[in-house]
This record gives C-alpha cells, sequence and structure tokens, in this order.
C-alpha cells in the first residue's frame, strides 16, 4: 500500500484593498493582557510596527 498525500491548490483571490492600517496600539490592545505578557515571556515577541505584507509571502 503506498502513501496517499492530498493535493494542494492554491487559488487567487481578489486584491485587498489598500486602505490605512490600524494603529499599531488599537491591534496589540485586541490581545488580552495575559496573553500579551505570556507572548513577550515565551518568544520575547514585541509588537513594535504594522505593515501590510504581499498574499505572495505568505506561500
Amino acid at each position: 500500500m503506498g502513501i496517499v498525500t492530498p493535493t494542494l491548490e492554491h487559488t487567487e483571490g481578489p486584491e485587498e484593498p489598500k486602505t490605512d492600517l490600524p494603529p499599531m496600539e488599537d491591534l496589540v490592545k485586541r490581545i488580552p493582557a495575559p496573553a500579551r505578557e505570556l507572548m513577550e515571556e515565551l518568544f520575547r515577541a514585541r509588537f513594535v510596527t504594522v505593515k501590510r505584507m504581499p498574499k505572495s509571502a505568505l506561500k
């Protein structure tokens, strides 16, 4: 019996509108404080900027 692997299909969706991104402070406030503290402790993650990434960078 062979190994069966699913075929991955990628379809391009419509281009996202180029709107202003929300301020970083607003985005960080959406994350509960205990979760932010834990992320900072475990991953040394600091939220410093908001950037729009092209979909091609997420492949």
